[in-house]
């Protein structure tokens, strides 16, 4: 995924963050169903922000960018922001 994949990507998962608190303050879904696909979105942020990070990371020490990976959500999901 290339960084201007992976910020369009970012683009689209803030949006659906906003479209879930705003049909949820318009009843248009419960409170558990915004919690659990909010819950998606922000571990998919996560991933996304780290692929970033790496892809970055790898081009300032003059290494080949494509090389980095997503990681797992169990690994991501702890990091400090």
């Amino acid at each position: 995924m290339s960084e201007k994949q992976i910020i369009s990507r970012v683009d689209e998962l803030v949006a659906e963050e906003h479209s879930l608190r705003q049909r949820l303050a318009a009843g248009e879904l419960t409170a558990a169903e915004e919690h659990e696909r909010l819950k998606h979105v922000e571990e998919e942020l996560d991933q996304c922000w780290d692929l970033l990070r790496q892809r970055r990371a790898r081009r300032d020490a003059g290494q080949n960018p494509d090389d980095a990976a997503a990681r797992p959500v169990s690994e991501v999901e702890s990091y400090l922001q």
